[in-house]
């Protein structure tokens, strides 16, 4: 009997990360100690995480691209115009440290930002996630070096249907999102798949 309620503990508390995902833990009423961004960024760069891609502040926003939101880099050294990102394809993962189907999929973006590099920019979104400092500690632990954004109000959420976590984008060279995955990648073949079908990149 007690190895029946512990099993159906584990269930409650898997269920409470993939039901509702873009909840979240600010939505919970939880509250934690802010985190000096000096410390985020410091330990960003010991993990080896990338800096944030420059973006383009000329050119136009479009309907069938990426919304024009500013977010900034994970640890808040700089600041990226999503819809200003153009000039090579993309693939855009949304993703938090509290989602267990998050860190299910992560070792195949592990593998696609060391195949695909140079070829097309991986971009981390850290979304509805109120701890940067865990967040690191998370994409330090799995080997994503590829650049982190942080929406910890879920800003984006406003501008698009963000449905819950994961959530990955494809985005052409053009700015225009051509596909997209809500919900965990169920392999690297299909992520391998959708970026030659999508996006027109092959290994």
């Amino acid at each position: 009997m007690r190895r029946l309620a512990a099993v159906l503990v584990g269930l409650v508390l898997l269920a409470g990360c993939t039901v509702s995902p873009a909840a979240g833990p600010s939505e919970t009423g939880e509250t934690f100690a802010p985190v000096e961004p000096a410390q985020v960024l410091k330990a960003r760069k010991q993990a080896g995480i990338a800096a944030c891609p420059a973006s383009k502040s000329g050119v136009a926003a479009r309907a069938d691209g990426l919304p024009d939101l500013v977010l900034e880099c994970l640890g808040g050294d700089s600041a990226v115009r999503l819809s200003g990102l153009r000039g090579q394809p993309m693939v855009i993962n949304l993703w938090a440290q509290w989602c267990a189907p998050c860190r299910e999929e992560s070792p195949w973006l592990r593998q696609y930002q060391q195949q695909f590099k140079g070829r097309v920019l991986l971009l981390g979104i850290n979304y509805n996630d109120p701890r940067p400092d865990l967040a690191i500690e998370f994409a330090a632990l799995v080997g994503w070096k590829y650049p982190q954004l942080h929406d910890p109000q879920r800003r984006l959420s406003a501008v698009m249907s963000v449905p819950g976590l994961p959530m990955t984008l494809f985005v052409d060279a053009d700015g225009v999102v051509v596909h997209r995955v809500s919900g965990k990648l169920q392999s690297y073949a299909e992520l391998v798949q959708l970026t030659r079908e999508k996006l027109g990149v092959s290994l």
